[in-house]
């Protein structure tokens, strides 16, 4: 059959935009590829594949012919649209929160449960949380080995997690605070150098780390730590695993981290842990404190791997293992992810059957 056509939605957003960087870079399976954002970007032209393309508008006719549909646009607007393009024949694979705990709807990291792509009784696969891809990647092959029984997580989330304005919001106040070494040593001299303009953030960004990501949920957790509990039992398929997260923003530009501490149900050891991590797919092991080579956002930007070190066994638990991930959000944790799950997708209809 001829290649499937392939519809990116919110193709002028930031993790758009580097959707179409990896649909111009990796294995072409795509026959026409349909770039759609709303009206205000409609007429707009990008390049795809070397291809001068025009963004059309969003409406329930430009999914006509379409086989699969990648979305990245607000809860919202998936939750309209969505099942609007599934009406008109495409496969949806999404990338917001909006279908991620629906039962009838996987929610799929390629390396970690491929074969849920398969099963899809609404005609939507759900892609998973930046943070939540870049920390199961590494953290499945452990469970494998050893059977995971909890997590106590701390995330590192850089500003472009809250998109292109809080990318621009940390630049801004860097300028404001840039020079002055006072700033930073006596109580609110950075609240006043960067004034109103927290953006995206609840307080200041730039030389600060701010104990807070995404919406206020009961008992004061956040909607943030909430996905990492909920979306780690879904795609590993431990519903009742014990998750405790704390959600950070860091002044990065690009690339979540997450301080992980593994309780399994077998005794570990560091080095067979770095074995298990050497071999799994996805996974890039940067891991010799003593050249001072750790996973950082700087280096792991980027790149397309979750970049694991700082492997420890618990000093206290022969179960327990401590590590730190760091992953570029934009690519794994968002655009990545999508791409890679609507291309088993395209290998499906393709084949005429599951793969």
């Amino acid at each position: 059959m001829a290649q499937p056509t392939l519809a990116v939605v919110g193709a002028t957003g930031s993790v758009g935009s580097v959707m179409l960087e990896l649909l111009s870079s990796r294995r072409n399976v795509w026959g026409e590829i349909r770039l759609i954002a709303s009206a205000r970007s409609a007429g707009k032209t990008l390049t795809c594949r070397g291809e001068r393309l025009d963004v059309r508008e969003l409406t329930a006719e430009a999914f006509d012919g379409v086989d699969v549909a990648m979305f990245d646009v607000p809860d919202a607007v998936s939750e309209h649209w969505a099942p609007i393009a599934v009406s008109r024949g495409a496969t949806v694979v999404d990338n917001s929160s909006a279908f991620r705990m629906r039962p009838d709807v996987p929610l799929v990291v390629p390396e970690v449960n491929r074969e849920a792509v398969h099963d899809r009784p609404v005609g939507i696969v759900s892609s998973a949380n930046c943070t939540v891809a870049a920390m199961i990647i590494a953290v499945s092959p452990l469970h494998d080995e050893y059977g995971l029984r909890e997590l106590v997580l701390a995330s590192y989330q850089a500003a472009s997690g809250a998109g292109q304005a809080g990318v621009d919001t940390l630049h801004d106040q860097l300028t404001k605070v840039a020079g002055d070494r006072l700033l930073g040593g006596r109580p609110g001299n950075v609240r006043q150098a960067v004034g109103d303009d927290l953006g995206p953030f609840p307080a200041p960004l730039a030389l600060n780390v701010v104990p807070w990501s995404g919406e206020l949920a009961d008992l004061g957790w956040s909607s943030e730590e909430l996905k990492l509990r909920n979306e780690s039992r879904k795609i590993l398929s431990l519903p009742a695993l014990k998750v405790s997260a704390t959600c950070v923003r860091v002044p990065v530009v690009t690339g979540h981290s997450i301080a992980v501490h593994a309780v399994f149900a077998a005794e570990v050891t560091a080095d067979g842990a770095r074995q298990v991590l050497r071999n799994a797919p996805g996974v890039i092991l940067v891991d010799d404190p003593e050249a001072g080579e750790f996973p950082m956002p700087i280096d792991a930007v980027g790149t397309d791997p979750s970049w694991v070190g700082r492997i420890r066994r618990a000093m206290d638990d022969p179960r327990a293992l401590s590590f730190f991930i760091t992953g570029d959000n934009m690519r794994k944790g968002a655009a990545l992810n999508t791409v890679q799950i609507a291309e088993l997708i395209a290998a499906e209809l393709a084949k005429g059957a599951p793969a």
